[in-house]
């Protein structure tokens, strides 16, 4: 199977679940200058599920708001438009991964965590959305297994029979890594380049065209979550550090272990979230 074989079938997604149809308003309301968040949560609030599930997204730990979001319109004004279109648009896909890999889930929640707390202690403008962009960084591995699950099942088993790192075997057997199917699906999906890039480039920053400090930040929070044991990424070990990503932290031994340390908090609190979720499956 080769790369356009692979674009073919993104195309045609169809095991996924579809895209809701308020996404397509949302779409245009988000490209108008006149819209307000007022505005935008209450076509948001017409769907009850979509609600439900965008303000428990809201009010979970690694977001790490201190006080308690109960409106649509709020959670926009919090977290930006970008945000919480991302949000809706991905909504479905983790449906999918809470109910066949709850591991992944776990670690893209950690994922998100950690890229929070570094972009606000790198006082990166838009922490909320770099959050998101380590949410939905492994969007490529949730396309993989459901849309090619024989290849994926096999790319796992020679990724602990060989002890190789999952986006080696992917590149062997498809020619293509989950991070560049993951922004082919979110451009598809018409995300934000800024989302879009770290996704595609999570693996490689030093490469990224666009949004490095996004995409570094996203790379070391991946490895960092990865380090703690926190989920199950799915590769038997801990990837190194790109040098151009670190440089582009500039981060000093003691300003990592207080991100761990304020990290291991937040982690405690996002095993309860997934705890409910898996009572709610």
């Amino acid at each position: 199977m080769d790369k356009e074989e692979i674009r073919k079938r993104l195309k045609e997604v169809e095991s996924l679940p579809t895209l809701p149809p308020i996404v397509s308003k949302l779409n245009e309301m988000v490209a108008d200058e006149d819209t307000t968040a007022t505005k935008l949560g209450k076509i948001i609030e017409k769907d009850q599920v979509l609600t439900s599930k965008l303000l428990r997204m809201v009010n979970s730990s690694f977001f790490g708001f201190p006080q308690r979001i109960s409106t649509v319109s709020n959670a926009i004004v919090l977290l930006g438009f970008n945000v919480i279109k991302t949000l809706i648009v991905t909504s479905s896909i983790f449906e999918v991964m809470q109910a066949s890999d709850v591991g992944l889930f776990e670690h893209s929640l950690g994922c998100a965590t950690a890229a929070g707390i570094i972009a606000k202690r790198l006082q990166i403008k838009n922490p909320e959305e770099v959050s998101t962009a380590g949410l939905i960084h492994d969007l490529g591995k949730i396309v993989l297994r459901s849309e090619l699950p024989e290849e994926y099942e096999e790319i796992i088993k020679i990724t602990n029979e060989k002890g190789l790192y999952i986006r080696e075997v992917e590149h062997q057997r498809l020619g293509i890594g989950h991070g560049e199917i993951g922004g082919m699906l979110a451009r598809q999906w018409n995300l934000p380049e800024r989302l879009v890039i770290p996704i595609e480039y999570h693996h490689k920053p030093g490469s990224s065209p666009d949004f490095k400090d996004i995409t570094a930040i996203v790379h070391f929070s991946d490895i960092l979550i990865r380090a703690l044991g926190f989920g199950n990424s799915g590769d038997p070990w801990v990837p190194s550090l790109d040098h151009k990503a670190w440089e582009l932290i500039k981060f000093k031994k003691s300003d990592v272990k207080e991100v761990i340390s304020e990290l291991d908090e937040k982690l405690v609190e996002l095993q309860d979230f997934t705890l409910e979720i898996k009572k709610d499956a």
